[in-house]
């Protein structure tokens, strides 16, 4: 089993519930298909970078997950059709990839060196 990372972008005339909704619907599909989901992240309302079907906004999610690549294909073709996705993107993490976001899920980075100078 590979891990995954997919980065979902939700239209901004969703309700923020409705946007919960939709992403629950793509949660359902991982973890339906058997797949470990390791951790979501939502991080809200975001100013897109450039716009996407004449929108400056969009609600942006994080999902990563253990699967099998078939889970890939079905996941990617359900984004395809529902039309509240603006952008996807899916991506299979290398093991430098996994440890650092084990890292970052621990505090690792977060921790301040507090020297004393003497």
């Amino acid at each position: 089993m590979n891990q995954y990372e997919t980065v979902i972008v939700l239209t901004p005339l969703l309700s923020e519930d409705a946007a919960k909704e939709t992403l629950a619907k793509f949660r359902g599909i991982i973890a339906d298909s058997g797949a470990e989901i390791i951790q979501e992240d939502n991080w809200g309302l975001r100013k897109l970078a450039y716009p996407i079907d004449k929108k400056s906004n969009g609600f942006f999610s994080l999902t990563e997950y253990k699967s099998s690549g078939e889970l890939i294909s079905k996941l990617e073709l359900e984004l395809k059709r529902d039309e509240r996705v603006l952008r996807f993107l899916t991506v299979r993490l290398d093991k430098h990839a996994v440890a650092y976001n084990e890292k970052k899920r621990s505090g690792a980075f977060n921790k301040k060196n507090k020297e004393v100078v003497a």
